[in-house]
């Protein structure tokens, strides 16, 4: 009997069936590559060894000793699990510590840790507004700026193209009759790699009496003295007032994190439903994100490295004719159409190169690509051999 009703239900689902085969067709429909072990360059994915240049892993820290040590010590200490929301029982001695740690890492007055960067972005947006005001966002702004937007639905938003200043000060003077404005712009850019003018924007924003969010993800751990973001990148410490980073990327653990003046975390305690309603990071993520943080400050070697891999993997992909001009170690190999981009990514994974293509709707339908991320785990030799295999692939697709 439950088996006839589970299939009853299945039935009333059948019609999606027809929405997976639109995407086949337009080469949107997306696969799950497994991952066989741990996070790092060299892996293996659908059981071949290949190299992994599709991870937001910047600094190589997944399988850094001192993190996979601290995450043993946080079990150890404090437990598995914290079984609780923040504000009932979840809120443990070593969550408030990597707080602390964290604002004195930004150089704010507090931070605040939720889930995800996602949930950051949407705990912010949906908690500091109220009717009356405009929200002001840059067009390549990331998927959760722009949900977040969409749920505020008696507020307003503004997009300005995307860095275009001009556009930004247009949209100011027009919505001055307004209780506040709020610009929020990405720091790095995910897909295209740069960065936004920040200078600029805060300088708008003081001249105009605007509040300024910045989405850090892809900067945090990048930018900036010790990886501390776009914001410190342009001396601008003190002139942003919210700060969102992550630390799951660079930082090579979970979450994401609200940096910004006190009241601002009092207010997000109080009123933010990603940080109400989720259960609070488990310690092993709590301890591995401090350790991460002291990596950050003790190693800069890793930075540095970062750096030198992404200068030397550009020169190498410019030489074979590339547009690998990017600011960061994001490095976009824009195709054009969904078709050819997933094809030259089944290609690179044949030769022993992971390169996932991404298509509509992450990106425009005619900006199919595939995002490269060079991290200082990269050798030369990896680098070479990414480079050769573009060249070779470029040549087999007419795309260079």
């Amino acid at each position: 009997m439950v088996v006839e009703t589970s299939q009853r239900g299945s039935q009333r689902l059948h019609y999606l069936e027809d929405e997976i085969i639109r995407l086949q067709e337009a080469h949107l429909y997306q696969e799950l590559f497994v991952l066989e072990g741990k996070q790092q360059v060299d892996c293996v994915i659908e059981g071949k060894r290949v190299l992994n240049f599709s991870s937001n892993n910047y600094l190589g820290l997944t399988t850094h000793p001192a993190l996979i040590k601290a995450a043993h010590e946080g079990i150890d200490s404090h437990g598995v699990g914290t079984a609780s929301v923040r504000t009932i029982i979840g809120t443990m001695d070593i969550h408030e510590e990597l707080e602390r740690q964290l604002a004195e890492f930004k150089h704010t007055e507090s931070t605040l840790v939720l889930q995800s960067g996602f949930m950051a972005n949407t705990a912010v947006i949906t908690s500091i507004l109220e009717d009356g005001d405009v929200i002001i966002s840059d067009a390549l702004n990331h998927a959760s700026i722009i949900d977040a937007c969409r749920m505020m639905k008696q507020i307003p938003t503004k997009v300005f193209a995307h860095k275009d200043m001009n556009q930004l000060e247009d949209l100011l003077k027009a919505t001055q009759s307004a209780n506040r404005r709020l610009i929020v712009t990405d720091g790095v850019f995910s897909m295209d790699g740069d960065i936004a003018p920040l200078p600029e924007i805060v300088a708008l924003a003081e001249a105009y009496n605007a509040i300024v969010m910045v989405d850090d993800a892809h900067a945090s751990g990048v930018l900036g003295k010790n990886g501390r973001g776009t914001v410190n990148h342009f001396g601008l410490d003190g002139r942003v007032d919210v700060q969102v980073g992550t630390l799951s990327k660079a930082i090579g653990a979970m979450g994401g994190y609200v940096a910004g003046p006190e009241v601002l975390r009092k207010i997000l305690i109080n009123k933010a439903r990603p940080f109400l309603f989720s259960t609070s990071h488990p310690p092993s993520v709590v301890l591995t994100c401090m350790a991460a943080l002291k990596v950050l400050q003790n190693e800069p070697a890793l930075i540095e490295r970062l750096w030198e891999n992404t200068q030397y993997f550009k020169a190498g992909m410019q030489r074979i004719g590339y547009d690998a001009n990017s600011e960061t170690p994001i490095v976009p190999v824009i195709v054009g159409s969904s078709e050819k981009a997933k094809l030259l990514s089944q290609r690179l994974f044949e030769e022993g190169i992971y390169g996932r293509a991404i298509v509509f709707p992450t990106v425009a339908r005619d900006k199919a690509r595939i995002r490269i991320i060079v991290t200082a785990a990269h050798t030369k030799t990896h680098l070479d051999q990414a480079v050769a295999t573009f060249e070779k692939l470029g040549k087999e697709l007419a795309i260079i």
